[in-house]
């Protein structure tokens, strides 16, 4: 037998049962959260064959958050108001919460170690000097090691807010879903795409979107810098209010292949977001 601690509750699993964990977001057409649903709610099929639930909740468990701020040239005029909404969201997120910080321009940084402290948090966010070029999906894996090597807690989020197109990554853009599906990571983005050429912003909202659909998160594209300050604390409220769905797969074989997930919940008009998948062992 194994034990196996499921954010913050210990349940005992036996060793060669794996347990599949999906954080799952409800919202009603007007975007709110849908809260107090029930589990006979809520269905999961995993590459088209039904999955029987094995533990359902919603509770507000802390996370380990790792908050990816660009600090290229052109966030010059932006940074303020950016570093004010990273504290804003932090001091809607539950107070439980370790963050981190990195800042990245062609260089990703490690600006804070995990602390909750929100004076620490605050200082690192102000204390940006926007200079060069992007470097975004670098500064992402690195929030992925990060979390994969130092987190304390089981749910992990990375945020990044960035203004334009990855110009100057070695990380390919496959290979970064991969490995935040890979680590469990859920990642929201913000990005603030108005000053960019038509193809480099294209360019980069269809990267944002595709790894934060494919990790259960979200991507935001504010028309103007100043809707950040809303944004960020509905990224905390989501994060709080989401359900944990985990099943047992039926499927066993460590065969190592990407297994698509897809839950539905049996309230008409319902927006639900969860991880496009995962990859089972080998």
């Amino acid at each position: 037998m194994a034990s196996l601690s499921l954010y913050g509750q210990d349940a005992t699993f036996r060793t060669d049962t794996r347990l599949v964990v999906l954080n799952v977001s409800v919202f009603d057409q007007n975007g709110k959260s849908f809260r107090d649903l029930p589990q006979s709610a809520f269905t999961v099929y995993e590459n088209g064959e039904k999955q029987t639930v094995a533990v359902f909740r919603q509770e507000d468990v802390p996370i380990s958050l790792g908050l990816t701020i660009d600090n290229s040239a052109s966030m010059t005029d932006k940074r303020d108001r950016v570093a004010s909404a990273g504290l804003a969201m932090v001091k809607a997120s539950n107070p439980r919460d370790e963050v981190f910080i990195i800042n990245f321009n062609e260089k990703a940084v490690l600006a804070k170690e995990f602390t909750n402290n929100i004076k620490d948090l605050e200082n690192a966010l102000r204390n940006l000097d926007a200079n060069g070029e992007t470097a975004m999906r670098d500064a992402l894996l690195l929030g992925i090691e990060h979390l994969r090597h130092h987190a304390h807690r089981d749910k992990k989020v990375l945020v990044v807010v960035t203004d334009g197109d990855d110009n100057s990554s070695v990380e390919t853009q496959a290979h970064l879903v991969e490995t935040a599906q890979q680590n469990d990571v859920i990642v929201y983005a913000v990005g603030l795409l108005g000053a960019e050429e038509p193809e480099s912003a294209a360019r980069a909202k269809k990267q944002l979107t595709e790894l934060t659909q494919q990790t259960g998160g979200h991507a935001w594209f504010p028309n103007d810098v100043g809707d950040i300050g809303r944004i960020a604390p509905e990224i905390a409220r989501e994060i709080r209010d989401q359900y944990v769905v985990a099943y047992r797969p039926s499927n066993l074989a460590a065969d190592g292949t990407f297994r698509r997930i897809r839950v539905d919940v049996n309230v008409p008009g319902v927006l639900v977001r969860t991880r496009a998948g995962y990859y089972a062992p080998q």
